[in-house]
């Protein structure tokens, strides 16, 4: 399902909810009003796996990143607060996560065997996840109101994200994981079991709002996913005797498993085909993740002001 949503689709939608927003006269959650918030976040989205990187031994977390191949991801979510203090959100995210070893510079390091190694994914990713919010500094906040507050919060939650690998081969993306590059599912390679398409995480993380208005807020978050799999990429452990994906996949599909297993630059003969399974494809002791980095738009959905309560108290009654 294509979910890109065109920008201009996206200021409109901006532009609206703040029209709307300055016709409100909000109230803070804590006199009853403004329990939920809906919003809208952008920003970029960073793949932590095995391909790319920078100079020297390849290092979890940002050492590894890719900043060329980074690309902008879409949110939506709503949120309802029980207490000021307290929030549980809904999130759907939609991004892209790349990774390609030509990324990592050729400085003579370690890195250069990953140069060699030549391998590239990208995927699109879809994520939904149910996530509490929890925002510490209310508990010291001397008034209701909401307009000019800074407020930090801390967020971690349960979800699952929707993913699928592919290579470029001969000008097409191909996909990858049904063509076992690395004998998924082959009995001659029991330990290595065939991965799914759809993948729990926990989503954790840290970021603020600032409520320019009492119904209306901007914010940044730092959003980091812990996955469960280290198939992101479609890389995990080492190569495989091409000679099984002709016992295991079509004749078709046996031919690109054959290009894309194996895209190897070494110059070393020791590394030819024929011998390059006592060598490292990836690396099963970490499993990948992602994180992005969120700039957030957001508004509560608040109830009449007393005003307008009182206004409509006051009219007529209408009989019929």
């Amino acid at each position: 399902m294509r979910l890109h949503v065109p920008s201009v689709r996206i200021i409109v939608l901006f532009l609206s909810l703040t029209i709307l927003s300055s016709r409100s006269y909000s109230q803070s959650v804590m006199t009853g009003d403004g329990k939920w918030e809906i919003g809208l976040g952008f920003g970029p989205m960073f793949f932590l796996g095995d391909l790319g990187g920078t100079a020297g031994i390849g290092k979890p977390f940002v050492k590894d990143l890719d900043f060329p191949l980074t690309k902008l991801s879409k949110n939506i979510y709503a949120s309802y607060y029980p207490a000021e203090w307290l929030g549980f959100r809904l999130a759907l995210n939609h991004g892209v996560l790349e990774g390609d070893d030509a990324e990592a510079p050729n400085k003579g390091g370690a890195e250069v065997d990953r140069l060699q190694r030549n391998l590239h994914f990208k995927t699109s990713v879809l994520e939904g996840y149910l996530a509490a919010e929890i925002y510490p500094t209310v508990f010291f906040e001397k008034y209701e109101e909401l307009q000019g507050k800074f407020r930090p919060y801390g967020i971690i939650g349960v979800g699952a994200m929707k993913y699928k690998p592919k290579a470029m081969l001969d000008g097409q993306w191909v996909e990858l994981q049904p063509l076992r590059l690395e004998g998924q599912g082959m009995a001659e390679y029991p330990d290595r079991k065939p991965y799914k398409l759809i993948q729990k995480e926990i989503p954790m993380g840290i970021g603020f709002k600032y409520y320019i208005k009492e119904n209306m807020y901007v914010g940044l978050e730092v959003l980091h996913r812990q996955l469960f799999t280290d198939y992101i990429d479609d890389v995990s452990t080492g190569y495989i005797d091409p000679i099984y994906f002709d016992s295991y996949l079509s004749a078709s599909d046996a031919a690109k498993a054959k290009r894309l297993y194996y895209r190897g630059t070494y110059t070393d003969p020791l590394t030819r085909p024929s011998v390059i399974q006592s060598y490292q494809r990836g690396d099963p002791t970490e499993n990948d993740a992602f994180f992005s980095t969120i700039l957030r738009f957001g508004w509560r959905l608040n109830g009449d002001d007393p005003g307008s309560r009182a206004r409509r108290q006051m009219r007529c009654p209408v009989f019929y």
